[in-house]
């Protein structure tokens, strides 16, 4: 969601720091959300050539953690994480007002992006 529209990185950071600390506070509700709100959300961006190149990555890497979390999470916690993951996506698209609309056609695209990678 970072990449998907220039400007307002600092409140988009911000949303993301603050949808992990209130997933922190409902701790005890899923074991899996809690082992990964315990740690602190990071981003390589010098590991990446370009925004296209992180975005790709990143998508791959949650499509990745849903087979993953398949076979070895209750129905429950892969819902929870879906769902953590997506309310994550549209706090951080609503964080920063582009051309005058809080979610702009690319955070769409991106959202939409994001939801197809975890279905």
């Amino acid at each position: 969601m970072l990449t998907a529209q220039r400007g307002g990185t600092f409140r988009e950071s911000y949303a993301i720091a603050k949808s992990y600390a209130e997933a922190r506070q409902q701790h005890g509700q899923s074991q899996l959300l809690d082992e990964i709100v315990a740690a602190k959300p990071e981003i390589d961006r010098k590991r990446y050539h370009s925004p296209d190149e992180l975005k790709q990555q990143g998508l791959a890497r949650l499509r990745q953690a849903v087979e993953l979390l398949g076979p070895k999470a209750t129905p429950d916690e892969v819902e929870a994480y879906k769902h953590f993951v997506m309310s994550l996506t549209d706090r951080v698209a609503n964080a920063h007002r582009e051309d005058g609309v809080a979610v702009s056609d690319a955070e769409r695209a991106a959202m939409d992006d994001v939801a197809s990678a975890i279905a």
